[in-house]
């Protein structure tokens, strides 16, 4: 039934007060989605959301009226995303508070003849509660049976209805015998519209954990890549310096007579690490004759191959 001049009026002022008052709405398909389930919805986002639904042509004509009156709004956008059984949920407060009042309020529904499967339908193997007089019905459907304590079991799990097909009548009876109600209903977020920007809903599965995660993966790559560089960045300065007090740290170990404040804490600990349990003295004394096996071993690694052409290269028995 058409609505009166009245009502068109009132629904016309509403949409635009709407309009006005929220920068933030989702877009959502209403498809399959009852009067009492969407009035229960209502009462669940009270405080926080407005649902406005509505013809499509007649949301496009506010919205086209509305940006007659504000040229420079953004909202213009919501024009071409009204195709299909779609509605507005308007809000100003947290998008992902509204997000899971929406997803929570799903009814389960039988799967009806014609409709839509949006989800693969599995009939799980098992008894049936079906007496052995209904066998025929399952050899319709092409499904393995057997007779098991007086009642029909399913051998193996049955993909009935794949996503996307429509369910027949065979495959509608079959579920409703077995008292199996497949499909959950509900407000299905389609995309987001929030300060004149129109996205997926998908994004507000980025959390702030996964932003920081994905930050810190990137600043570390920018510093790697700097310090590999030597281009120095904001990201890379810190790693710089902390390298640089290594080397000077390593550096003053070496040294009898010069230490700074800040490398006293590591030059208490080195003795403890390399004197054993031997003085000092001897263990610093086994600490700096070490080196010199491995220049030797260097030079013995030369073996024959004199590049400057001395009397090993040539001046052999061979």
């Amino acid at each position: 039934m058409p609505l009166s001049q009245e009502r068109k009026a009132e629904y016309f002022e509403r949409m635009k007060n709407l309009l006005s008052s929220y920068k933030k709405c989702f877009i959502v398909d209403v498809d399959n989605v009852g009067s009492q389930q969407l009035q229960e919805t209502r009462k669940a986002l009270r405080g926080q959301a407005e649902i406005l639904m509505g013809k499509n042509t007649m949301m496009r004509k506010v919205i086209a009226d509305f940006l007659s009156e504000n040229e420079d709004h953004p909202i213009g956008i919501l024009s071409t995303i009204c195709r299909g059984n779609v509605g507005f949920v308007f809000t100003n407060g947290d998008l992902g508070e509204v997000r899971t009042v929406l997803e929570s309020n799903v009814r389960p529904a039988p799967a009806r003849v014609g409709s839509i499967a949006p989800i693969d339908v599995i009939v799980p193997k098992g008894p049936t509660g079906c007496d052995p007089g209904q066998t025929a019905f399952f050899q319709t459907l092409q499904i393995s049976t057997k007779i098991a304590k007086g009642q029909i079991e399913i051998v193996n799990d049955v993909n009935l209805v794949a996503a996307g097909e429509k369910v027949n009548a065979s495959q509608a009876a079959l579920l409703k015998k077995l008292e199996i109600n497949p499909f959950t209903y509900g407000l299905v977020l389609k995309s987001v519209y929030d300060n004149g920007s129109l996205f997926d809903a998908k994004v507000l599965d980025i959390t702030d954990d996964v932003l920081s995660f994905k930050f810190g993966e990137a600043l570390s790559l920018v510093a790697s890549l700097s310090l590999v560089l030597g281009y120095p960045t904001a990201a890379s300065v810190p790693h710089s310096i902390a390298n640089a007090f290594r080397a000077i740290v390593a550096i003053t170990m070496g040294l009898e007579k010069y230490t700074f404040p800040e490398a006293e804490a590591f030059l208490t600990a080195a003795p403890s690490g390399g004197g054993g349990g031997g003085g000092g003295d001897a263990g610093g004394e086994a600490a700096a004759a070490e080196p010199e096996p491995e220049e030797e071993e260097e030079i013995d690694m030369g073996g024959g191959m004199d590049m400057f052409g001395g009397e090993e290269a040539g001046g052999g028995d061979y």
